[in-house]
């Protein structure tokens, strides 16, 4: 018997280590060191090599020919046909359906809506697919069944095709996928199963990889599509190795505040279509529902203008959302003055303030500034920076902005405004829900056949005199 050898593998990059260091050498982790067991390699010396010496003689002095290989001009160009999975907020994000052999990793914090939202999908997809299996090892049967009551709409039949396991072990759940052969199944979640040639504990660097490894193999070999839910970190990362992410074809994060309704489903990896896709849904009391106006969920009550308000268009993927921006400059009260963001970006928000500082002579260098996005939505682009800088602008003057007017483009160190992408499609949105008049980069193509008074801007002091009144509010 080979002897057992003992290694540290760290649990976020999978760097491996003879002894156990407080610090990981690969990724500057500290405590993420686990110890495993594993049996000694065979030695190099035993291994056969001589495939290469016979290969490098018969194509010396001969013409090579490919074994298994075969040429681009060979490959079908056809699309691989893709199903719809009952939520088109989901397939937007999927890049247009579910494709059959693919993994789809979901992962989000406790409480999110993962499982509640793989639930009603399944349920969606027993209604046309006669095979649906949901591994649970979280969750035992009865409290799926529960669960399932409650979100299933009536008079359903989903429950002639959905099949539950509740199982850990890896040889069973892989077994029950090679006998029952289902056309989509759902691992929740991963971090949970156990491969029993494996000591390590379920969860670790080695017990993912070859869990995960193995569900692939059987996927693709079965044509079955799998959802694996993975738990994330406290820094929102999925925990795990980073091999996890490049073993599944599509990487989806589901976010959103925990007591808020409204969740988001972001793609940050897909093979099949475009990344940064997002799609929006929102919990109810019958569980998650599409949101099909998402732009009216971020914008704020535009009848009553307060000083500080402006309106952005911001691109998640290929979707224009419109977001409503508040700005709020107040004297401090410490010797250091308050910075505050929710939504938005911290350090572009420090480095609008010195623009604005700098370029336009307002001071604010001694002055609180708060600033939040409606609905709490995460607006990171550049685009937004020119909404954000006129709030700030407008809550230190007390001017109001008018309601009906919407702000795009970049902020530069130097005062100006560069271009942004997808300028059609943003002004094409605000269009559509009302908005008169739209404020953006000088320099760019304006779309012809808009309904709006279009305002190109070179300078942060050229938006500011084009979007605030000369007067104060009630003068």
């Amino acid at each position: 018997m080979a002897k057992a050898k003992t290694v540290h593998v760290c649990r976020e990059c999978g760097a491996e280590s003879g002894q156990w260091l407080g610090k990981c050498p690969g990724c500057g982790v500290y405590g993420s060191l686990q110890e495993e067991i594993r049996e000694k390699a065979v030695a190099s010396a035993g291994v056969d090599r001589s495939w290469h010496n016979k290969s490098s003689a018969k194509t010396k002095g001969g013409t090579a020919h490919p074994r298994t290989a075969i040429k681009f001009t060979q490959i079908d160009p056809n699309q691989q046909m893709r199903f719809g999975s009952g939520y088109g907020e989901l397939d937007r994000v999927l890049g247009g359906g579910l494709v059959p052999g693919s993994l789809v990793l979901i992962g989000g914090d406790p409480g999110i809506g993962k499982s509640t939202l793989l639930l009603q999908v399944v349920y969606q997809l027993s209604e046309i697919l006669p095979r649906i299996l949901y591994v649970s090892a979280e969750e035992s049967a009865q409290q799926l069944k529960l669960r399932g009551d409650r979100l299933k709409a009536p008079g359903s039949t989903a429950e002639d095709n959905l099949y539950i396991l509740t199982e850990t072990g890896l040889e069973t759940i892989l077994s029950e996928l090679e006998t029952l052969r289902p056309q989509v199944a759902v691992i929740d979640s991963i971090q949970t199963l156990y491969y029993s040639s494996l000591t390590s504990a379920p969860g670790s660097v080695a017990q993912v990889r070859e869990c995960t490894s193995a569900l692939m193999r059987v996927a693709k070999r079965e044509n079955i599509t799998l959802f694996i839910v993975g738990h994330v970190t406290k820094e929102g990362a999925i925990a795990g190795p980073k091999v996890l992410e490049h073993l599944v074809d599509t990487v989806l994060y589901f976010e959103g505040d925990r007591y808020a309704s409204h969740r988001l489903l972001r793609s940050v990896k897909n093979r099949f279509g475009a990344t940064h896709e997002v799609g929006i849904f929102e919990m109810c009391e019958q569980g998650l529902e599409e949101v099909l106006n998402p732009s009216a969920l971020f914008l704020g009550n535009r009848d009553e203008a307060t000083p500080g308000t402006t309106t952005v268009v911001a691109c998640e993927g290929t979707r224009p959302l419109l977001v409503e921006l508040q700005a709020l400059v107040s004297p401090t009260s410490y010797a250091s003055p308050r910075r505050s963001t929710t939504g938005v970006d911290y350090s572009r928000l420090q480095q609008i303030l010195a623009v604005l500082e700098k370029r336009v002579g307002i001071p604010l260098s001694k002055l609180d500034a708060y600033v939040a996005s409606a609905g709490g939505l995460t607006v990171s682009e550049p685009a937004v920076d020119l909404g954000i800088a006129i709030s700030l602008v407008a809550s230190f003057r007390d001017r109001l902005v008018d309601p009906h007017t919407v702000l795009m483009g970049e902020v530069g160190l130097g005062g100006q405004i560069r271009p942004i992408s997808h300028l059609e499609t943003r002004l094409r949105e605000a269009m559509k829900l009302g908005f008169k008049r739209a404020i953006v980069p000088k320099g760019q193509k304006l779309p012809e056949g808009l309904d709006l008074d279009i305002i190109p801007v070179g300078k942060v002091l050229d938006a500011i005199v084009a979007a605030l009144p000369t007067t104060p509010q009630g003068a």
